[in-house]
């Protein structure tokens, strides 16, 4: 445990829970032959920053040379609210822990900023508070507070960029002397989206699927960039004859109650599992979700992530009957990943995750659900899981996130700012085209 003006900063450089830890960045530099810097007369200038790290300057200076192919001084900044990856539910985190290890494993340092204790990434991990912040997500000040830390501890070391996948960091950016660079891991409408508009313009978004894209369009998005998961687990060698699966949020959002129903017309068993911690989500399970459950319905609640696992392999299918937008959907592809075929309502990004017919059947009204059930046992669990392995792999994320660092951080050397041309069509590191209807 170190202090760093006055704030107690918690580092991990010794071993993490996987056994892979990595050396603070100054010790690192000097295993990979690169010194810290230093100037004529011996001494580390701005404290141990180097010059162009000072406040407003958005450019490292070693940055001002070219250096082809150098490996990349990555700062992650999560919010304090969940370890990386989690125990249990938690699509950001889990997504994030996949990039930082597919960055690692491209060659580049990153240096994870977060709160708790520990992390099962191969990161060097900084801790500005010992205390998961959970109990207060709802709350303003504890990510107020981490990302006054965080901006500190920002200054005292070196690093090429910053990725931000927190909601308080992104408008602090212009203070910081290296490019900012954000996930949007929300949808971009309301609220969030009049927040991400005034966002200062040297921040660059990054959109998680055209769909979210769609919605925000006057946004200053930078690239499109899909999540990746591995695939390390057995893929199921046949279609499965198990229950019907729903995994989220119990949120109305989620459609647990259309799962139900639908389910039910279908004959098949069905398990709901989900998660249930905050007031909103019990109120829902509570006055929606239980008096509609019966003996076709098992409940599992707040599963760890081996009871998730195991179910997302065993299960005939994945149900999620969306009534939303949602940008994303990390339980898709976990899914696919197994062998498991996916069920949804055209919303959101699901036509861009599912190959209608192929790893999955896409429904536009409730009404197909059912025959959906039981049509879907025709997909091929091996090509769903090579479907994952090729369009949704941790290293075609990182690789993709690896070329927009580098661009951004090739503009503010040479002064270009922002490429001008279509959204869809500006960024090199998306190879899908825009989504059509399967």
């Amino acid at each position: 445990m170190a202090s760093t003006n006055g704030h107690k900063v918690h580092s991990n450089p010794s071993p993490s829970p996987n056994g892979r830890g990595i050396p603070p960045s100054h010790e690192r530099a000097r295993a990979n032959g690169r010194a810290p810097s230093y100037d004529r007369s011996g001494q580390r200038p701005n404290g141990g920053r180097s010059a162009g790290a000072e406040r407003g300057s958005m450019v490292s200076p070693h940055l001002m040379r070219p250096m082809p192919g150098r490996p990349l001084r990555i700062a992650m900044v999560m919010p304090p609210w969940l370890e990386v990856p989690p125990a249990g539910y938690g699509g950001m985190e889990r997504v994030c822990a996949s990039l930082i290890d597919g960055l690692i494993d491209l060659g580049h340092e990153v240096t994870l900023f977060g709160a708790g204790t520990r992390t099962g990434t191969k990161a060097r991990f900084v801790s500005t508070d010992p205390n998961l912040q959970y109990p207060r997500l709802l709350e303003a000040v504890p990510e107020l507070v981490h990302i006054a830390h965080v901006n500190r501890l920002l200054e005292q070391e070196e690093f090429d960029i910053i990725h931000d996948h927190s909601t308080v960091g992104p408008i602090t950016a212009p203070m910081r002397g290296v490019p900012t660079v954000v996930t949007v891991h929300d949808s971009p409408v309301g609220k969030v989206g009049e927040y991400l508009s005034q966002i200062d313009g040297k921040v660059s978004l990054i959109a998680i699927s055209h769909a979210q894209r769609r919605v925000a369009p006057h946004l200053a998005w930078y690239s499109t960039i899909h999540h990746g998961i591995e695939v390390p687990g057995p893929v199921k060698p046949e279609p499965s004859t198990g229950p019907v699966l729903w995994l989220g949020r119990f949120v109305a959002d989620k459609g647990p109650d259309i799962a139900i129903e639908a389910c039910r017309k279908a004959n098949l068993p069905l398990i709901l599992a989900g998660k249930a911690n905050q007031k909103d989500e019990w109120k829902y399970l509570d006055e929606v979700i239980r008096p509609m459950l019966g003996p076709d319905v098992e409940l599992v609640l707040n599963g760890e992530r081996e009871r998730t696992e195991a179910l997302l392999y065993e299960a005939r299918a994945l149900l999620l009957p969306i009534r939303w937008d949602e940008p994303f959907g990390m339980v898709f592809i976990e899914a696919m990943s197994k062998g498991t075929p996916v069920v949804a309502l055209r919303r959101g990004a699901v036509q861009e995750i599912v190959l209608h017919g192929r790893t999955g059947l896409i429904c536009d009204d409730e009404s197909e659900l059912p025959d959906a059930l039981h049509d879907v046992v025709a997909m091929d669990p091996e090509e769903c899981a090579d479907h994952v392995r090729t369009m949704f792999s941790v290293e075609l994320m990182a690789r993709r996130y690896e070329r927009v660092y580098r661009q951004i951080i090739g503009e503010q050397v040479e002064g270009l700012g922002a490429l001008a041309s279509d959204p869809f069509t500006r960024d090199p590191v998306v190879t899908s085209a825009r989504p059509t209807r399967p």
